[in-house]
C-alpha cells in the first residue's frame, strides 16, 4: 500500500519534471549538430570604443600576460582603454598593471568584498566622469585572449544587445580530471547552450568572464548592483526579467584558468551553488510569472538554468533509500531489492547522460582543446560525469552552510603565444 500509493506516483512525477526541465537542452544539442550557421548582416557597422576592465586581487603572477594579449589585439589600439581595479591587493598587481599601460584603480574595503563590489566601484566612477567608451569588456586577471577577440566582439556589439558573452576556452584543460571537468563544461556551455540560444534568437547567459556590456546597460543599472555570490548569473536573470537580451559571439575566444585541486574546486563550486540558491530566492517568482503570463521562453530557459537539478536528484536518492530501509525493516525483500536496483539504474542513467554531453562536446570541439594528448581527451570524457556528480554533495552542503566569497589562487602563467603555439605544434 505504502509503496503503490506514495512511492511510485512520486517517482513518476519526478521523471516527468526532469523531462520538462531538461529535454529542451538536448534539442539545443541536436539543433547545433544538424543545422547550419546563419550569417547575420549588420546594417550600420561601427568601430566602437571599448573599455577593457579587469578586477584583480593579488594576481601579479598572471595579469601581465592578459594585458599583453589585449595590447596585441588586431582592433585599433586607439579604440581600446584598459582599466584594472586592484581590489584589496597586497602584492604588485597595481604596479605591473601600470607598467603595462593600464589605468589603475586601487580599492581597499574589507567589508564589501568580491568582484561585484569592485566592478560597481569602477563603473560608478567612470559614469560620473562621463567616460567616452561605448562598451566595456570584463575579464578575470588569469585570462588571456585571442588576438581577434575585440574585433569579433565589435561585430556582435553592433547588433544592439544589452550584453554579449563569448567562447570560453581553457589554458589548463589537460592538467587533470578536475580542470578538464570544468573546461569541458564551459566548451559545452559555449557551443551547445549559448550558441544555440543565439541562433534561435533567445537570450544567452553571462558566465563569469569574457563578457561585454553596453554603456547604456551600465547607466540603466546605475553601475553594477549585483553582489550575490554568483553576480554573473544574477545580472543575466535580472536582464531577462526586465526584457533585455544577451548575445553571444562564437568567434571571440578567451582562455581561462581552471582549478586543479579538489579542495579549491569544492570551495568554488560551493560558492556557485549557494549563489544559485540566492538567485532562485530573488528571481524565481518573477521568472515564473513572465514565463506563464507572457509566454517568455527566455524566462523558462533561465529558470531551468538556475533551478538546481540537485533537488530532483536528491529526492530520487532519498526515495530509493526509503524503499531500501522500509523493505529491510518490514521484511519486504521485493521492495528492498527494488530500491537497490532503482538506485543503480538512476546513477547509471545519470552517468550515461552526462557522458553523452561530454562526448558530443569533446568530439565537436576537439580542435579547440589545447595542449592535451588525444588519449587524455578520451579519458576525460569518462571522468566528466564523475566530476559533475560531485555537485551532489556540494549542492547539498550549500543548502545548510554559510558561504562567503573566497579568492581563487591562479598560477598558470602563460602568454597567448605560448598557449596557441604549443597547440599548433
Amino acid at each position: 500500500m505504502f509503496y503503490m500509493e506514495i512511492i511510485i506516483p512520486i517517482e513518476k512525477s519526478i521523471s516527468i519534471i526532469f523531462a520538462i526541465c531538461y529535454l529542451y537542452q538536448f534539442f539545443y544539442t541536436f539543433y547545433m549538430l544538424f543545422t547550419e550557421e546563419k550569417v547575420q548582416t549588420i546594417k550600420d557597422f561601427k568601430m566602437n570604443k571599448f573599455g577593457v576592465i579587469v578586477a584583480a586581487r593579488n594576481e601579479e603572477k598572471v595579469i601581465g600576460h592578459l594585458l599583453d594579449s589585449i595590447h596585441n589585439q588586431t582592433y585599433p589600439k586607439e579604440l581600446i582603454k584598459i582599466f584594472v581595479i586592484a581590489d584589496n591587493c597586497t602584492d604588485n598587481t597595481a604596479k605591473i598593471s601600470r607598467e603595462k599601460g593600464a589605468i589603475v584603480y586601487e580599492r581597499f574595503n574589507k567589508q564589501l568584498v568580491g568582484k561585484g563590489y569592485a566592478l560597481d566601484y569602477l563603473f560608478k566612477d567612470l559614469m560620473a566622469k562621463n567616460d567616452d567608451c561605448d562598451g566595456y569588456i570584463v575579464f578575470d586577471a588569469d585570462n588571456v585572449v585571442d588576438k581577434n577577440y575585440i574585433t569579433e566582439m565589435n561585430k556582435t556589439f553592433n547588433l544592439g544587445f544589452d550584453a554579449i558573452t563569448s567562447y570560453r576556452n581553457s589554458k589548463n584543460y589537460g592538467t587533470n580530471w578536475i580542470s578538464a571537468g570544468y573546461a569541458l563544461w564551459f566548451l559545452r556551455e559555449s557551443k551547445y547552450l549559448n550558441n544555440a540560444r543565439m541562433r534561435l534568437n533567445t537570450s544567452c547567459a553571462i558566465s563569469g568572464t569574457g563578457f561585454c556590456l553596453s554603456k547604456q546597460t551600465i547607466i540603466k543599472n546605475g553601475g553594477w548592483p549585483f553582489h550575490m555570490l554568483t553576480e554573473d548569473i544574477e545580472f543575466t536573470i535580472d536582464t531577462v526579467v526586465r526584457g533585455g537580451k544577451i548575445g553571444y559571439c562564437a568567434n571571440a575566444m578567451i582562455y581561462d584558468e581552471q582549478p586543479e585541486n579538489f579542495k579549491q574546486s569544492w570551495n568554488q563550486r560551493l560558492r556557485w551553488s549557494k549563489g544559485f540558491y540566492q538567485v532562485i530566492g530573488k528571481y524565481g517568482l518573477p521568472l515564473a510569472k513572465n514565463m506563464i503570463l507572457k509566454l517568455n521562453f527566455s524566462c523558462f530557459d533561465m529558470l531551468m538554468t538556475i533551478f538546481p537539478a540537485i533537488f530532483l536528484t536528491t529526492l530520487c536518492i532519498v526515495l530509493n533509500l526509503v524503499k531500501i530501509f522500509y523493505g529491510a525493516i518490514n521484511n519486504l525483500p521485493t521492495m528492498f531489492n527494488d530500491g537497490f536496483v532503482a538506485m543503480g539504474q538512476f546513477l547509471a542513467l545519470g552517468y550515461l547522460l552526462l557522458f553523452f554531453v561530454g562526448f558530443i562536446a569533446t568530439i565537436t570541439e576537439w580542435h579547440n582543446i589545447l595542449n592535451t594528448p588525444p588519449l587524455k581527451r578520451i579519458l576525460y570524457m569518462f571522468t566528466f560525469p564523475l566530476f559533475m556528480m560531485t555537485y551532489i554533495p556540494i549542492s547539498i552542503t550549500a543548502m545548510f552552510k554559510k558561504v562567503e566569497w573566497v579568492p581563487i589562487q591562479h598560477t598558470v602563467a602563460a602568454s597567448i603565444e605560448q598557449i596557441q603555439g604549443e597547440h599548433q605544434k
